[in-house]
């Protein structure tokens, strides 16, 4: 969870509505993480929501008063003397976790019988729900027709997980855990951010190339600062393509993700999603070489203890060369971003490869740093821009060098758009 505030939450002031579920312990561990990300956090709970968690506890993890009824009293006062609004002036977002059914229904008919609801009515932010409910009750047309009403006035819902419930039922209606319903509060605050309306591609991770049936050479890169400069672009409002090799890390929420292993499927991931798209960030670890042949068997040692094994390796293909090629031919994509790890000579290295490449923009850094190497949540980075500009970050976490990064992204695509 967030080591650091998240840019885009921070200073944001969140409605966090509260409702009757088993699931209100996650929404204490939620309403907590908005806290320590940055975010101003009002919640408001149902009474029923009060029957499973007091509000003392909302309290402890914001640091804010939690609200529970319309009527103000000397230990409940509201924000302002207009109670039924009051909540609801200046909020940047209303997010109801967990919706139950009943509150659904209220909601799709206009009702407004205690505060949570006439907040609804009354705030002019966008609205984010995300329901949870035992049984088939998700499932019930009754459900399912509220949620198409709430849905076409603007509603975002988060769609909720299956699993077993408290009853021991098994089915959909599980709220999704905490990351889940962040990603989701971040890509409902990020829709108007400066990349709105674009396409980006992003490319993460180090890619594997296949030696025999168990083997393959690959690298040490771990992913993260691809899947940070994902979420950095998705916080920017883009439309974002996730062409990644990695297995093991969270897929940023609202990202189409392309699951790839070699350099040349990556290679083919790649040419198809920049076709359109606005902007490129190569942020993968690609394979220079490939074995010259797969062994269709496990490689077997012998019983000689001085036997040596040859492995003849080709190249594989120079995918920015080929986008290159490719944005010649069609104008797209209209920004390429590179990366380059060095052991030696960054900078020479890196702006070498930015002419050879025909990159716009070049994240330079160096590998051998403990703090800044392959698998570290920091980097050392020098951003190299086609006119000679240098910009040393500094030491910052992937998630600030990634920001840094989209930014440029976002001043590139609008002097393009100014030229």
């Amino acid at each position: 969870m967030p080591a650091e505030p998240i840019t885009l939450l921070e200073g944001k002031r969140i409605i966090l509505g509260v409702t009757g579920s088993i699931a209100v312990y996650k929404a204490a561990d939620l309403a907590s993480k908005l806290a320590q990300a940055g975010a101003l956090v009002d919640v408001i709970m149902t009474e029923a929501a009060q029957r499973f968690v007091a509000p003392l506890t909302f309290q402890s993890v914001t640091g804010r008063a939690v609200y529970t009824t319309m009527w103000a009293t000397a230990d409940d006062a509201l924000p302002t003397h207009i109670a039924h609004v009051g909540l609801g002036e200046g909020a940047d977002l209303l997010v109801i976790a967990p919706i139950t059914a009943q509150t659904i229904a209220r909601l799709a008919h206009g009702l407004a019988d205690d505060l949570l609801a006439v907040t609804a009515l009354a705030a002019r932010c966008p609205l984010l729900v995300a329901p949870a409910m035992d049984g088939g009750m998700y499932a019930h047309p009754a459900t399912q027709d509220n949620l198409a009403t709430l849905r076409a006035r603007g509603v975002m819902v988060v769609e909720p997980d299956e699993g077993r419930f408290a009853s021991g039922l098994v089915g959909k209606g599980r709220l999704p855990e905490t990351p889940v319903l962040l990603g989701h509060i971040r890509r409902a605050l990020g829709w108007h951010g400066p990349l709105e309306g674009r396409r980006v591609v992003v490319t993460a991770g180090g890619t594997r190339e296949p030696l025999d049936l168990v083997r393959v050479l690959a690298n040490r890169s771990s992913g993260k600062q691809g899947y940070a400069l994902a979420q950095a672009a998705l916080d920017a409002g883009a439309d974002v393509t996730l062409i990644s090799t990695m297995g093991e890390l969270p897929v940023p929420v609202g990202a189409a993700l392309l699951r790839v292993e070699t350099a040349a499927q990556m290679r083919d991931a790649v040419l198809g999603a920049v076709a359109g798209a606005d902007a490129l960030l190569m942020a993968a670890a690609v394979a220079d070489y490939r074995p010259a042949q797969v062994a269709a068997q496990k490689i077997k040692k012998s019983g000689d203890a001085s036997e040596e094994l040859a492995l003849p390796l080709v190249r594989t293909a120079d995918i920015l060369q080929d986008v290159r090629a490719a944005r010649e031919a069609s104008g797209w994509p209209r920004v390429v971003v590179g990366f380059a790890a060095e052991s030696e000579d960054v900078l020479r290295n890196a702006e070498a490869k930015l002419r050879a490449k025909g990159l716009d923009l070049i994240a330079a850094n160096d590998i051998t740093a403990p703090d800044a190497g392959f698998g570290a949540d920091t980097n050392r980075v020098t951003l190299l821009d086609r006119d000679g500009g240098q910009q040393a970050l500094g030491l910052l976490s992937k998630a600030r060098v990634a920001e840094a990064v989209i930014a440029r992204v976002a001043e590139l695509l609008a002097g393009q758009d100014e030229g």
